[in-house]
C-alpha cells in the first residue's frame, strides 16, 4: 500500500505519517517546505500547486489540511476541492481529517455539536468553515472520500493507548461519557481506514475508549 499525506508536517500530519510508518506501509509526505516528519519519501510542494502526475500511483491520499484565522477559514473548502478534482475518476481514496462540531446530537439530525449552548464561541466559525467544506464533499460522487471526525475533546498531547471506538454521523461518547481522543489515537483510526477502506462516501467518527 501506498499512501501520501498532505500537509503532513502539521500537529496531526506527523503523527498519521508516524503510524502508516510503524505499520511499514509506504509513506510520502507532501509538505510545503522541508520535511520534518518520519517519512523517507516526500513531495516538497504547496497544495494548491499539486497535480493529478504528483498523487498518481497511491492507493490512499491524506488530507491532514488545517486553518484557524479568520482569513484561511474559507481554505477548507477550497483545500478539499482541489484535492477533489485532483482525484476525481480514479481509485484513489481520499480520507480528511475532519472537524466534531458537525456531529449530529439527535437521531433526527437537525442538530450539532456546534449548535450547543456550551460550545465555544471562538470555535463557532472554523466548525463552519469545516461543516460546509464537510457538505460540498458530500455531493462529490465521484471521489471515493471518508471523512473522519474527532471527538469533540481533541487532544494534540494526549497519549497513544491504541484503541478507539468507531461511531458514525452522530456524536459518541466512551463509557465514562466523555468525548475525548488523543491525535495520536485518531492517527491509529486513521491508517487503519487507510488499510481497511470500510467506509467509502461516508463520514465516520472516533473517540477514546
Amino acid at each position: 500500500m501506498k499512501i501520501a499525506v498532505v500537509c503532513a508536517n502539521g500537529k496531526a500530519g506527523r503523527l498519521i505519517v508516524k503510524e502508516a510508518v510503524s505499520r511499514g506501509i509506504d509513506v510520502t509526505a507532501v509538505v510545503r517546505n522541508e520535511n520534518a516528519t518520519v517519512a523517507a519519501k516526500s513531495i516538497q510542494k504547496d497544495l494548491f500547486d499539486l497535480t493529478a502526475e504528483d498523487l498518481k500511483g497511491f492507493d490512499v491520499v491524506i488530507d491532514a489540511f488545517g486553518a484557524w484565522t479568520a482569513d484561511t477559514l474559507p481554505l477548507h473548502s477550497t483545500s478539499l476541492k482541489k484535492l477533489c478534482d485532483i482525484l476525481s475518476g480514479t481509485d484513489v481514496r481520499l480520507l480528511v481529517v475532519g472537524g466534531a462540531g458537525s456531529l449530529y446530537v439527535n437521531k433526527e439530525h437537525t442538530a450539532v455539536v456546534a449548535d450547543g449552548a456550551d460550545f465555544p464561541d471562538a470555535f463557532k466559525p472554523l466548525a463552519a468553515a469545516m461543516a460546509k467544506a464537510l457538505g460540498e464533499l458530500r455531493l462529490r460522487d465521484d471521489v471515493k472520500w471518508t471523512y473522519i471526525s474527532p471527538a469533540g475533546d481533541f487532544q494534540a498531547e494526549g497519549e497513544r493507548t491504541g484503541e478507539y471506538i468507531l461511531g458514525g454521523e452522530e456524536l459518541t461518547l466512551n463509557s465514562k461519557g466523555e468525548s475525548v481522543i488523543s491525535y495520536a489515537d485518531y492517527a491509529v483510526a486513521m491508517i487503519d481506514e487507510a488499510e481497511k477502506g470500510a467506509h467509502i462516501q461516508k463520514r465516520i467518527s472516533v473517540v477514546a475508549e
